[in-house]
C-alpha cells in the first residue's frame, strides 16, 4: 500500500484516557483511520501506555479473551486481547500478575445499555518491562500532557473540538500530572 504510515502512539495518562470519549473518522470512507479525541486536544489513533498489570481474566466463552486492568499513578486503563491480538492475549495468559507492561494498542469505546460510556485499549503488542522503563513512561507523559495543555489557547481545530466538547479546566489536568509525577518521588 503506497504512502502508508503508521499513527504515532500518542502517550496519555489513565485519568485522561477513561474521561476521553469523543470518537471521530478523519475522511468519508470505510478505511478512514478512527480516534479518540482527549480533554487535552490529544487525536489519538494508537496509545503507549506502560504502567502495572494488576489483574487479568479470560472472560471468553468459546475461545480465550482476555481482559486485563493496568494501572498508573492516575487510574487504570482496560485492555481486551483476543483471537486478533495473538500475541498480547498469549502474554496475558502467561505472566503473573502484578508486573509492570507496556502495551501499544488502539483505543476502543463501548457504549453500556444504560448510555455509559466505557473506554479500553486492545492491544497491538504488551511486553513485560521493568520498574524504570514505567518511571521513564511517567516522566515522559507528563512533559506531553503539559505541552498539550499548554496548547489548549491556540486555535487547533482539534483543540477547539476537544475544549467545546470537554469543557474542562486545564487546572484538573495540571493536578492529574502532579499526582503522577509526586508518585515517583514515593516510590524513591
Amino acid at each position: 500500500m503506497a504512502g502508508y504510515t503508521r499513527e504515532v502512539a500518542r502517550r496519555i495518562f489513565a485519568q485522561e484516557f477513561r474521561e476521553s470519549n469523543m470518537t471521530f473518522k478523519d475522511g468519508d470512507d470505510q478505511y478512514a483511520p478512527q480516534y479518540l479525541l482527549t480533554p487535552t486536544g490529544a487525536k489519538v489513533n494508537r496509545v503507549l501506555i506502560v504502567g502495572t498489570l494488576i489483574e487479568k481474566d479470560d472472560i471468553g466463552t468459546e475461545s480465550e479473551y482476555w481482559r486485563g486492568r493496568v494501572t498508573d499513578p492516575t487510574g487504570s486503563f482496560l485492555i481486551y486481547a483476543g483471537q486478533y491480538q495473538p500475541e498480547a492475549a498469549q502474554v496475558l495468559a502467561e505472566c503473573e500478575t502484578p508486573v509492570f507492561v507496556a502495551v501499544v494498542g488502539k483505543p476502543s469505546t463501548y457504549t453500556t445499555a444504560e448510555g455509559d460510556i466505557i473506554t479500553s485499549v486492545r492491544p497491538e503488542s504488551l511486553y513485560v518491562v521493568d520498574g524504570q522503563t514505567r518511571d521513564l513512561w511517567v516522566i515522559e507523559t507528563a512533559k506531553r500532557t503539559l505541552e498539550r495543555i499548554k496548547a489548549l489557547d491556540s486555535n487547533s481545530p482539534d483543540i477547539q473540538k476537544a475544549k467545546e466538547y470537554y469543557n474542562q479546566e486545564p487546572g484538573h489536568y495540571y493536578s492529574m500530572v502532579s499526582q503522577a509525577l509526586r508518585s515517583l518521588n514515593e516510590t524513591y
